[in-house]
């Protein structure tokens, strides 16, 4: 069975990091695109981040260009979305989830073309 395990959420002051991981089990993200998505209640889900892993090129929302970093350990099939200068309006639960091969970049971040999602993880940034 195919599996994407999202962990590293919890709970944060404002200004603080957190580090996000989504191991794969069943599946190689090879080929794949990986992004990091986001709810909060009464909101659409947005994705917030992205990495096509074949050049390992990188994909950002304008609400964390510059504070978020995603990357790829190939040995440990392994994403990371790592947050710093987290604020209160992160607060949400975190998916990660696979987009796969041909669809152009442009719509990494769409949740439209998801494949694949895992179990969300809760981020909660405190003022």
């Amino acid at each position: 069975e195919v599996q994407l395990q999202a962990s590293g959420g919890g709970l944060v002051q404002a200004g603080g990091s957190l580090r996000l991981a989504c191991v794969a089990s069943g599946l190689t993200f090879d080929g794949y695109s990986v992004g990091w998505f986001r709810e909060v209640p009464g909101k659409e889900r947005e994705g917030v981040s992205a990495i096509r892993i074949s050049d390992t090129s990188t994909y950002y929302s304008d609400s964390v260009k510059g504070r978020f970093t995603i990357s790829f350990n190939n040995a440990k099939n392994t994403a990371f979305l790592q947050m710093n200068s987290l604020e209160p309006d992160d607060t949400a639960v975190y998916y990660c989830a696979t987009i796969p091969p041909g669809y152009y970049s442009g719509t990494y971040l769409s949740p439209a073309f998801v494949e694949r999602w895992g179990q969300g993880t809760q981020v909660t940034v405190s003022s």
